[in-house]
């Protein structure tokens, strides 16, 4: 199992470094984190495609390319990303491992200095960030809100999001919302930036055969130029409320040929508790793998709907379904899947089911460091809740789940609202 380092560089900026010979690329990433709010969510998103359009030395995309074609034709992509209520915006790069390179030369050094580059010397013009480029990056950034519609099965899960967390970080999408990223400014967005550099702790990341503390070296060069502050901003914990006596409905109608049933529920309960574990063994039997509840009642059996499933969010103590059915079914399929939800609470499942659901948890997370992208997913997500936790001891702890434990992870489980895309009548 690879190793994970964690080094605090600055105050404020770590990087969380996992040894390994097992991949013939490297990774390495970099993410300013800030509260998710609807009125900076737009302007950070915006943030990295700007910044990644040109340098102070590199100026423009095509010099941008050749420098990375010099690194063994590595990338470099703008990301942004939410965990829980904190918005994570920066870049994601892979490079040929330096095991790898046919001279024996060194990539973990330039690649890292030009991820410095990206972040802390832009292009500019008059002071702030060029106007073309801010023009062009904020009408795709609009353009890509705007799409967000055209896939309904993520569209009504985001409505749900938005329906049920009114009021709280996690409704606000992490691209924010058309309004205001069409309201953003050359001179706005380098404010913004300037907020970032000043004010948001970053998390850095690299998955390679390099050893820590020399990529740490790395990276202290690269970001030198970096604003010392001496506490960056601290984020804050993800809200949590309970659920209202009775649950909130929402239908909407659309031009759609196929109902779209969203429901959430409220748990009490992510990563950071105890009862975690069992919490993902709980919702693996509902709805989170095709040997659930859902999928083999619910979608198989009574054919109730096209697809069904449950998941968890790992950083607020949510569990949505999401299943797409016929509009005249709706009623029908609601009941069962909370009927299907009853009955795990009351521990009416085999021993089958059971380690059916524990073993597909426990495949999932051995699995992680099989891929650099899941490793790199799960290690910025450990970093943001601040859990030092790895796969394969969360992994041991879900070995350990009893019927008892899930029984009890359930019950805490609440309805709290159900939104329905529906047909246009007539």
């Amino acid at each position: 199992m690879a190793q994970a380092a964690r080094i605090e560089l600055f105050s404020g900026v770590h990087l969380t470094a996992v040894h390994t010979e097992k991949f013939k690329s490297s990774v390495l990433g970099a993410a300013f984190l800030a509260p998710l709010e609807r009125e900076t969510a737009s302007r950070n998103a915006l943030i990295p495609s700007v910044l990644r359009r040109g340098t102070d030395k590199h100026r423009d995309m095509e010099a941008l390319e050749a420098a990375l074609d010099d690194l063994y034709g590595g990338t470099i992509e703008p990301v942004v990303r939410t965990r829980g209520e904190v918005q994570c915006v920066g870049f994601l790069g892979s490079f040929l491992d330096d095991a790898y390179t046919l001279d024996g030369s060194a990539v973990v050094e330039p690649a890292a200095a030009l991820l410095g580059e990206l972040l802390l010397s832009p292009y500019t013009e008059g002071g702030h960030f060029c106007p073309d480029y801010t023009k062009g990056e904020r009408d795709n950034l609009v353009e890509r809100i705007r799409a967000q519609i055209n896939d309904k099965r993520i569209y009504a899960m985001a409505r749900l999001r938005q329906e049920m967390c009114a009021g709280e970080p996690f409704g606000v999408d992490r691209l924010g919302d058309e309004a205001h990223a069409a309201a953003l400014t050359p001179e706005g967005l380098w404010a913004g930036y300037q907020e970032l550099l000043h004010t948001a702790p970053m998390e850095l990341y690299y998955c390679g055969s390099a050893r820590p503390e020399r990529v740490a070296d790395a990276l202290r060069g690269a970001l030198s130029a970096l604003p010392r502050t001496e506490k960056r901003q601290e984020m804050p914990p993800a809200v949590r409320k309970r659920a209202p006596e009775t649950p909130r409905y929402v239908e909407e109608a659309m031009d759609v040929t196929q109902g779209k049933l969203t429901m959430g529920f409220r748990t009490g309960c992510d990563l950071l508790d105890r009862g975690y574990p069992a919490l993902m063994v709980g919702n693996a039997l509902f709805g989170g793998t095709t040997t659930s509840r859902l999928f083999l009642n619910v979608r198989e059996k009574l054919s109730l709907c096209y697809y069904a499933s449950s998941q968890l969010m790992k950083y607020k103590d949510l569990m949505l379904v999401s299943s797409g059915v016929e509009f005249d079914r709706f009623t029908a399929a609601r009941d069962e899947i909370l009927s299907q939800l009853e009955a795990c609470r009351r521990g009416d499942f085999t021993d089958r089911e059971l380690g059916s659901a524990r073993r597909s948890v426990v495949s999932g997370l051995q699995s992680i460091p099989d891929s650099q992208a899941r490793l790199e997913d799960y290690w910025l997500g450990q970093a943001v809740s601040g859990c030092s936790e790895d796969p394969a001891a969360l992994a041991a702890r879900v070995e350990a789940v009893t019927r008892e434990d899930v029984v009890a992870a359930l019950a805490g489980v609440t309805l709290d609202t159900v939104y329905f895309l529906k047909g246009k009548e007539g």
